[in-house]
């Protein structure tokens, strides 16, 4: 029994403004945004058997603060005139520069409409066939610890383990990585991104949970109520949800 990411679930005040940014600057379709919630997801995304992600844009009453984001998406450039390109299409769907100490970097740290940064990674090799999202990053302590921890939790294939990352990526090589990165920063706020994830075909969701929890994840009450998936968080405290297949 394993779990597969599906989705970035992402928090917004204005759900629709922001899931037609994500659509426009990923030049993927948009859905939804009549019932609290607008997904940005690839022509022929299913989210029952994904081999990449999709974002879905979450309406919630809370602004967000100025604590930086600690997962964001970075998205993949083939050249330097890409590159720029890119910068200058976004900045004109509503991204602004963004300093998050990043200093003088090869990348473009922006943020969407409302305030979560993302990057504009210069041209890398392992990043031209993931489509436009290279990677989704994730701030930890400990690199290590949360490879243990969800190598043992989902499906996708482990590239890469140091002290400064865990690195993984699916295990048919497509689609985007996840990579967990050392952070000196300390998680005081829900996070504003999660990753939300589906379990494998024939897999129980209750036993899944049941196998998280024995893994270390812990449960979480973020006020969800009665609802169809389960919140948890990781022994760091990362919020993730697991879905229901219905």
């Amino acid at each position: 029994m394993t779990l597969r990411p599906v989705l970035v679930n992402m928090k917004a005040h204005d759900h629709s403004a922001v899931g037609r940014f994500w659509a426009q600057a990923l030049g993927w379709s948009v859905a939804g945004g009549g019932s609290g919630a607008t997904a940005a997801k690839p022509v022929g995304f299913d989210w029952l058997d994904p081999v990449g992600v999709c974002i879905d844009v979450i309406a919630v009453p809370e602004p967000k603060t100025a604590t930086k984001n600690r997962v964001h998406v970075d998205l993949a450039t083939t050249s330097a005139a890409h590159q720029a390109e890119l910068v200058e299409r976004l900045e004109a769907l509503g991204a602004t520069p963004a300093h998050v100490g990043q200093g003088d970097v090869p990348w473009t740290v922006l943020a969407d409409p409302e305030g979560n940064e993302f990057c504009v990674l210069e041209p890398r090799e392992m990043y031209r066939d993931t489509g436009p999202i290279a990677r989704v990053v994730v701030d930890c302590a400990d690199p290590r610890a949360m490879a243990r921890f969800w190598d043992d939790a989902m499906d996708w294939t482990l590239h890469e383990v140091t002290d400064d990352h865990a690195v993984w990526r699916s295990a048919e090589g497509v689609g985007p990585y996840l990579e967990f990165l050392r952070s000196p920063d300390v998680k005081t706020v829900p996070d504003r991104l999660h990753l939300d994830f589906v379990p494998q075909p024939g897999d129980d969701k209750a036993a899944e949970v049941v196998r998280l929890r024995a893994l270390g994840a812990a449960d979480l009450d973020v006020g969800q109520g009665d609802v169809p998936w389960t919140c948890l968080a990781d022994p760091e405290g990362h919020e993730f949800c697991v879905l229901a297949r219905s």
